[in-house]
C-alpha cells in the first residue's frame, strides 16, 4: 500500500530565484535575506545566517510579505529560517496589538507563482488577523496548484457533505464526488472513497487519479554497485518490443503488465520476482487528442529516469523514501496522437524488508493536477 503522508512533490519547472524576490525587497533586508537563502545541509551558512536572522526578525510587519517572497525557490533549510523570522514578527506585532498587512498578504496569496508553503503561511496569517476573511477565501482554493491550500478546501467540502448525509443523501454523494475530483493526497482520497462506499457508491480510484495502467516491462538488467543508473541499456538506445536484449544474467524480453492497483503501482517484482541491484524499464503509449503542455507526475521510492517521445527529460537516483502521489512533476509537451513514455527504474543493494519495493506510478495531468484522459 502506498505510504500515506503529505505530498512533498519535487516540481521540476523552473523555480523562482532570489532575483525576483529581492526586486521588491527593501535594501536594508536584501543582504540578510540572501544570507538566509544560502543556508544548506550540514550547517553550511548557519553562522552568517544567525546574524542575518536577527536583522530580519527585528523588522516590522510590512516586511512579512517581503520575507515570504524570499521563500520562492529556497531550499528546505532556508524555508525554515525564513518562516521562523516571519513568525517572530507576526507574534510580536500581535502581542503589541499592531495589525498585519492583510491586503498585501492577500495579494501575495493570490499569486500562485509564489512558493506553496509561503502562500499557505500567508493564508494562516490572514486567518489570525481576520478569521472571517480567511473563511471566505478558503473555497477558492479547491483547485489550487498547491496541495497545502487545496487540501483544506477539499476537506471543507467533505465536512459539508458529512452534514448533508442525514437530511439529503444525494447532496452528500454529489459533494463527496466533487471533493474526490479535486483531492490529490492519498490519505484524503482514501477517506473520501470510504465515505462514498459507505453510502453504497462505487469508486474507481484509478480513474480518479488517471493512472497510466498498461505497460510493457523488460528486465532485469544489472545495477551492481549502482552502475546501472548511468549505463544505457538496450531500451535507451531503441525500442523494439519484439526483440530480446542482454539482461543481467540472461536474455530478456518485453512482457505485458496491467496494474490492478488503485494507486497505479507498476511493480517490477511481479514479473521479475524480488531482485536486488537490478534495473528495469517500462514502456507505454499515451494518446492525446491534441498537442498540449502537460505534466508527467511520478511516484517511486527507487532510482528513476524518464523519456517522453524518445527525449530524456529527468531522473533522480534516490532510494526507499516511500512512494508518494505526485512525488515528482515533469513538464512535457504532448503531441497530438501517440506519445511514448519510457521509465527506467533501478533497485539498490539494500536487503531489508522495507527496501524490496521496485515500483513506480505515473499519471499525466495539467498543471493543476487534473488528469488528462487518453483518447485510446
Amino acid at each position: 500500500m502506498l505510504a500515506h503522508r503529505p505530498i512533498r512533490a519535487l516540481c521540476l519547472a523552473s523555480a523562482l530565484t532570489l532575483t525576483s524576490a529581492s526586486a521588491a525587497t527593501p535594501s536594508p533586508l536584501a543582504g540578510a535575506l540572501r544570507e538566509l537563502r544560502e543556508v544548506a545541509a550540514e550547517g553550511k551558512g548557519n553562522v552568517p545566517a544567525s546574524a542575518a536572522w536577527k536583522r530580519v526578525a527585528a523588522a516590522d510587519a510590512k516586511a512579512v510579505p517581503v520575507i515570504l517572497a524570499a521563500m520562492d525557490g529556497a531550499n528546505d533549510y532556508a524555508l525554515n529560517w525564513l518562516r521562523a523570522a516571519a513568525e517572530t514578527i507576526a507574534q510580536r506585532e500581535a502581542a503589541a496589538g499592531r495589525a498585519l498587512p492583510v491586503a498585501e498578504l492577500r495579494k501575495f496569496l493570490a499569486d500562485v507563482k509564489h512558493h506553496p508553503k509561503a502562500r499557505r503561511f500567508a493564508y494562516e496569517l490572514i486567518g489570525r488577523a481576520e478569521p472571517a476573511t480567511a473563511r471566505a477565501l478558503l473555497p477558492g482554493f479547491i483547485n489550487d496548484p498547491g496541495n497545502e491550500l487545496r487540501r483544506e478546501a477539499v476537506q471543507e467540502r467533505v465536512d459539508a457533505a458529512a452534514k448533508d448525509v442525514a437530511t439529503d443523501k444525494a447532496a452528500a454523494i454529489a459533494g463527496l464526488r466533487s471533493a474526490l475530483g479535486y483531492s490529490r493526497e492519498a490519505d484524503q482520497v482514501d477517506d473520501i472513497a470510504k465515505r462514498l462506499t459507505d453510502l453504497g457508491e462505487k469508486v474507481d480510484l484509478q480513474a480518479a487519479f488517471g493512472w497510466v495502467t498498461r505497460w510493457k516491462l523488460i528486465g532485469p538488467f544489472d545495477n551492481t554497485g549502482g552502475a546501472g543508473f548511468e549505463k544505457a541499456f538496450a531500451p535507451e538506445r531503441s525500442i523494439d518490443l519484439a526483440a530480446e536484449a542482454d539482461g543481467k544474467n540472461a536474455k530478456v524480453r518485453w512482457v505485458d503488465l496491467v496494474t490492478k492497483s488503485d494507486y497505479g503501482l507498476i511493480d517490477f517484482n511481479q514479473p521479475f520476482t524480488g531482485l536486488k541491484e537490478v534495473t528495469g524499464y517500462a514502456y507505454a503509449e499515451f494518446w492525446s487528442d491534441k498537442a498540449r503542455a502537460a505534466q508527467v507526475r511520478i511516484g517511486t521510492d527507487n532510482g528513476w529516469k524518464l523519456w517522453v517521445n524518445g527525449k530524456f527529460l529527468f531522473g533522480r537516483e534516490e532510494y526507499h523514501r516511500n512512494t508518494e502521489v505526485d512525488q515528482y512533476r515533469v513538464p512535457v509537451e504532448l503531441k497530438a496522437g501517440s506519445n511514448t513514455f519510457l521509465v527506467k527504474c533501478t533497485q539498490n543493494e539494500q536487503v531489508e524488508d522495507w527496501t524490496k519495493t521496485w515500483q513506480f506510478q505515473l499519471r499525466v495531468t495539467d498543471d493543476l493536477g487534473t488528469p488528462i484522459v487518453p483518447t485510446k
